[in-house]
């Protein structure tokens, strides 16, 4: 691990988004044996203490309000993130280069990829604007918001949680050598949380939705169309309440009520995905214990429906469980709209931090990487989420396949 001076340390890391752990380390998901412990991820992307604190601060100023963004906010000292420069719009991306099992670019060569694949808008092929190179350059969590054309809210978020293997686990097996009750409950609690399952839930939510939108041409009729498949197929989400996030997440969607997205009209707008990894013991005034082992009882998934509420996420990242350590408080990878049925083989487009092609931190990387990567995580994370957003159909952002890398 690499030491910088403190002045260019906290700017280094003073604008840093997604150092939140949003890449699995590129290759230390695909080579780890099973059983192995999983790195964090400021060893991995070779962070100081000092780096994952300025990051995490970068992240607690972002937006939590639908809408409210883009008003991130570095941390008052010197900010070395720097705006990716445009790149042509006739200018095809380089090859991406494969590492352990995922492929990676500089996110200038990402730009031209964007261009090329993702940035249609009613056909049409559009150079990434200015402030989409901004929201960009943030690195993890920007990837995510310049697909999604929002700062992520995560108001939508579904989980699978076996209650019966976290009860068995806890009575047939014991603490192992030297593991504190707390870390045994929080470890058990993790390994009970299925990821593939939660993310197969959204997917069967966000088709729901998708079919309700179909023909309604304003909310109240996609309320009544969503009612009614949820009925036709005896889904508990079927047994919401009106007021519920779940019929008033499109209308909280900025692209729904501006004129050029979806003007008020479901028709015209998608349901897609992205996923959130985060720490459970968020609660300060908490057991210490709790906020290094996680919470047992936090953000777990609404039994049936498969909902998490995420009101009491604050981005709080795990306290340190030894001297000189630290671990950042999130990590977002973005999935879109994919129709690939086999989730090993979907793509999920992440990144490792802020660009600062200035600085010791050096320039954003983006990366691709399949679900068993994007899943493993670190240990800086025991919560894995599958969020739903909206976007306008007339956006491309998530095209029916993605291709690893390019051709």
């Amino acid at each position: 691990m690499h030491h910088r001076p403190r002045s260019l340390l906290f700017a280094t890391l003073g604008a840093v988004v997604c150092a939140a752990g949003l890449i699995p380390a590129a290759g230390e998901a695909a080579v780890r044996e099973p059983g192995d412990e999983k790195k964090s991820y400021a060893a991995t992307h070779h962070l100081t203490v000092d780096d994952v604190e300025n990051i995490n601060a970068l992240n607690d100023s972002a937006p939590d309000l639908p809408g409210a963004g883009p008003s991130l906010r570095p941390p008052a000292s010197a900010d070395d993130r720097m705006t990716p420069p445009a790149e042509p719009l006739d200018r095809m991306p380089d090859p991406y280069r494969p590492v352990y099992g995922r492929a990676e670019t500089v996110v200038n060569n990402y730009i031209r990829k964007w261009q090329q694949v993702y940035s249609h808008r009613d056909g049409k092929k559009r150079q990434m604007t200015e402030q989409q190179r901004e929201w960009l350059s943030y690195g993890c969590v920007g990837v995510t918001w310049v697909n999604s054309g929002e700062y992520p809210t995560n108001d939508l978020a579904f989980a699978s949680f076996d209650e019966n293997r976290y009860r068995n686990a806890l009575t047939g097996t014991r603490p192992r050598p030297g593991e504190t009750r707390a870390e045994f409950e929080g470890r058990i609690a993790k390994d009970s949380f299925d990821e593939e399952k939660g993310f197969r839930r959204a997917r069967e939510v966000a088709s729901v939705m998708n079919k309700a939108m179909e023909n309604a041409h304003d909310e109240a009729a996609y309320v009544a169309n969503l009612k009614k498949e949820l009925a036709n197929t005896n889904d508990p989400l079927s047994r919401e309440d009106t007021r519920s996030r779940l019929y008033s997440a499109l209308r909280n969607t900025p692209s729904f009520r501006d004129r050029n997205g979806g003007n008020s009209d479901p028709s015209r707008m998608k349901a897609v995905i992205y996923s959130k990894h985060f720490w459970s013991g968020q609660d300060r005034s908490g057991s210490a214990d709790k906020r290094k082992y996680g919470d047992p009882e936090a953000f777990r998934p609404a039994p049936g429906t498969g909902l998490v509420d995420m009101s009491r996420d604050r981005n709080i990242p795990r306290s340190p469980t030894s001297p000189g350590e630290g671990f950042v408080n999130f990590d977002y990878g973005w999935f879109g709209a994919q129709t690939e049925a086999d989730a090993e083989k979907t793509v999920w487009t992440h990144g490792n931090h802020y660009h600062a092609p200035g600085s010791d931190l050096g320039p954003m990387h983006v990366y691709e990487s399949k679900f068993r990567n994007w899943s493993a995580g670190y240990s800086d994370f025991d919560r894995g989420v599958y969020v739903i957003t909206f976007i306008p159909k007339s956006w491309n952002t998530a095209p029916d396949k993605v291709t690893q890398g390019w051709p």
